[in-house]
């Protein structure tokens, strides 16, 4: 059943949790699924307005607002999960993490067209994020905390900053960003080419300390002379 696979995976990937069954009882992005698996039947069987009172159900009790007609795989992990928002045409895939106050949001009010994200599996979504439109993010991706991603991602990518951007496109991995959950490994692209100007700035000041340097004994040579 696909709600115990989902309780396992939690109990794997956070080490705050001692048990699967404490998964099912205490864990309020668990429950966020839960509510969201029943209120996604009633959906897809076109009873749009008990699936849309179960999800506003769901969302007073955990803090999760997950449209009915979203589509979410198996082993989904919202972590702490307050202040999570996903959209009516968004898709997760499998075996993803979220963290509290992502939002998988929405660009323009068409409606019958693709409005939300695509998510792949194995995407860590890191707190604060927001993916908005009808973007695609690969597998494997980590995205940063507070990024704002407006545009495609490719497969094994990091993501950070605002707006979002590349930082790194690895190989594939062996292991998942959703399960490894390493935010140190994002850099911020704004800090590293600061980084970069300070040391052009420290290199530049260097030579120009050393060119002073040369013509001050030049022309302590030359008073010499005369």
């Amino acid at each position: 059943m696909s709600l115990i696979y989902d309780a396992k995976q939690i109990a794997k990937r956070d080490p705050a949790a001692r048990t699967v069954v404490g998964v099912i009882f205490l864990y309020s992005g668990f429950h966020a699924i839960v509510y969201h698996r029943v209120a996604h039947f009633f959906y897809k069987h076109k009873l749009l307005s008990i699936a849309r009172w179960i999800s506003q159900i769901g969302r007073r009790c955990t803090g999760v607002e997950i449209h009915p007609g979203a589509k979410i795989g198996k082993g989904l992990f919202i972590d702490h999960g307050m202040g999570v928002v996903i959209g009516e045409t968004a898709q997760i895939g499998d075996n993803c993490t979220i963290y509290h106050g992502v939002t998988l949001g929405g660009r323009g009010h068409a409606k019958g067209t693709r409005r939300h994200p695509i998510i792949g599996d194995n995407v860590l979504v890191g707190a604060g994020a927001k993916l908005l439109g009808p973007v695609v993010v690969g597998n494997d991706v980590s995205i940063g905390a507070n990024a704002v991603v407006l545009h495609d991602i490719p497969d094994y990518s990091t993501v950070v900053g605002v707006p979002g951007k590349i930082v790194k496109i690895e190989g594939k991995s062996t292991i998942s960003h959703a399960v490894e959950l390493d935010h140190t490994l994002s850099d911020d692209p704004l800090e590293t080419q600061m980084r970069q100007l300070v040391n052009i700035i420290n290199s530049m000041e260097g030579t120009i300390s050393e060119l002073k340097a040369e013509l001050d004994t030049i022309k302590n040579e030359s008073k010499n002379e005369e």
